[in-house]
């Protein structure tokens, strides 16, 4: 709150009427009611991560959904007709959702590469067959990692939706302002063992401090239907577990202020992590309008589908199912036609 009502008076200084806005939206998005999710069950567990079935019982290829580390998973299961969950199990496959859980206090030395060698991998290893790994954010980029560490045939593909991988693409201020953030929080966090979800509140809004302003203005006028929706979004945005120290340390300091993945020098495992040399098909959805993972930090497979939506709008938006579930979906099929 005191972040916001910073950037609040900064960015509304000269106009006392869209202060008076964005406090009216801030206090209709405290009162609005809110509905008690649903989340898939939960059928298998590595430490505090879980794996949910989107698709109980169902017999079709199984597809894993790897969110970010940052925010929940529920995002990829928002809502009936904005969830690539259901969409993939009416489809035909059998779709499972990773959820990252909450880090216990013996986690804080978990690193990135460690969520994916000793939470993903053991996690698909208990599926039946070689999966598909759908990773979206971060999770794309963990997603790659894991794929790169299997041997041939334990993947069937990978596909990523708005991941970085070249971290130099997010630009020297912006790289900037995010290590001095991280000087200022580091030694809180090495203390607690985990990074607050809070501290990555943070780093987001600082990428477009006036956008999120502007926002809470438009809210304040909303209609009904609209503002469910953005109750939902925002839920979503606001909440997350804190990483691990470890973690956090590894996204501020070896991919976000050194660039090791797109240096080619992250390791995961034994080896590098090289996506351009992976033992499957891969593709990436990258989208064109993208703040917090902007289309510079792409990449670069030859595979690559262009989408003319946000970072969160080519997930859930109105559009989502037009622009990525469907070629998502049908690059999906080409796989599984071609593996059987």
């Amino acid at each position: 709150m005191p972040l916001f009502l910073e950037m609040l008076r900064r960015e509304t200084a000269a106009s006392p009427e869209r202060t008076a806005a964005a406090l009216a939206g801030l206090r209709r998005y405290q009162d609005a009611p809110r509905r008690k999710r649903r989340d898939a069950p939960v059928r298998f567990r590595k430490g505090a991560a879980r794996l949910r079935e989107g698709n109980s019982g169902g017999a079709g290829w199984p597809v894993v959904l790897i969110p970010s580390l940052i925010n929940p998973p529920f995002v990829l299961d928002l809502a009936p007709g904005r969830s690539l969950l259901r969409h993939l199990a009416a489809a035909g496959f059998r779709p499972w959702l990773l959820d990252w859980g909450t880090p216990r206090p013996r986690d804080a030395g978990l690193d990135l590469a460690g969520h994916v060698t000793d939470r993903l991998l053991p996690l698909i290893a208990k599926l039946d067959r070689p999966p598909l790994l759908v990773g979206y954010c971060l999770g794309g980029t963990l997603a790659l990692a894991a794929a790169a560490a299997l041997p041939a045939g334990a993947i069937a593909g990978v596909a990523t939706v708005a991941a970085p991988w070249r971290f130099a693409g997010y630009g020297q201020a912006a790289r900037g302002a995010l290590a001095e953030l991280w000087a200022q929080v580091e030694p809180g966090c090495r203390a607690l063992g985990v990074l607050p979800m809070e501290v990555l509140q943070t780093a987001f809004w600082r990428l477009d401090p006036a956008r999120t302003i502007a926002k809470y203005e438009a809210f304040a006028t909303m209609d009904a239907a609209a503002a469910a929706r953005f109750v939902m979004l925002e839920d979503w945005a606001n909440a997350g577990a804190p990483l691990t120290y470890a973690a956090g340390a590894d996204l501020f300091g070896a991919l976000l202020a050194e660039d090791r993945p797109g240096g080619g020098t992250w390791r995961v495992g034994d080896d590098a992590v090289d996506p351009f040399v992976l033992a499957c098909p891969s593709i990436e959805f990258v989208s064109l309008s993208d703040r917090i993972v902007p289309a510079a930090t792409a990449i670069g497979l030859p595979a690559r589908r262009d989408v003319g939506a946000g970072h969160v709008g080519m997930m859930v938006g109105g559009r989502a199912e037009a622009l990525l579930y469907a070629p998502l979906t049908d690059w999906l099929r080409g796989v599984v036609a071609q593996d059987q």
